[in-house]
């Protein structure tokens, strides 16, 4: 609802904080701060800017780690960088050839595994609720075709983004700021 006395804020009511006072961990602080039990998959993404918009996602929410599997382009990359703005050295990061070995052992070790995907008997985000001693992997898959089958079978459960217009499907790197923000907010507050 509008609140009329919104509109009558003097000028300089608000203001820009600058980049000294965000009050930002350097890189060091970084990797000493306590991670969120969380973990990214992205298997056979082809976009770099998306790849380098997970990393600076993953930085921002304290991301435990990021898995590139498949075609997935690794840093060091130019096209990564530009929109990674450095984040793939905060990152803790690794590449596996293949998606399906790292999901058993990831499991192994009391993993739970969720792809995001439009599926059947899919949870939909808002209603999905995360343990918070539970250590979660979320896959994200390819910008054309989604996760593939065979892995989404072997999930353990199947997150979905609900949409409600024309399109159904978001860009890879909006989709994952939306389900990291969210499982963000669930382990931290």
């Amino acid at each position: 609802m509008f609140n009329f006395a919104q509109r009558f804020i003097p000028a300089g009511y608000m203001r820009k904080l600058k980049n000294s006072e965000l009050g930002r961990l350097n890189l060091e602080e970084y990797r000493k701060t306590e991670k969120i039990p969380l973990i990214v998959i992205l298997d056979d993404i082809r976009s770099l800017h998306n790849i380098g918009s997970v990393f600076r996602t993953a930085d921002a929410f304290l991301i435990e780690k990021i898995y590139l599997c498949g075609i997935t382009a690794t840093p060091p990359n130019k096209e990564i960088h530009k929109t990674a703005l450095g984040a793939t050295d905060s990152v803790c990061w690794e590449y596996r050839k293949e998606i399906l070995p790292l999901l058993a052992e990831l499991r192994k070790n009391g993993v739970k595994i969720a792809s995001v995907e439009q599926a059947q008997n899919s949870i939909l985000l808002q209603s999905f609720k995360v343990g918070k001693e539970e250590k979660l992997a979320v896959i994200f898959g390819n910008e054309v075709k989604g996760v593939d089958q065979k892995v989404v079978g072997d999930c353990d459960i199947c997150i979905e983004i609900p949409q409600f217009g024309t399109k159904h499907s978001l860009n890879i790197a909006v989709s994952c700021g939306i389900v990291l923000w969210d499982l963000f907010k669930q382990f931290k507050f």
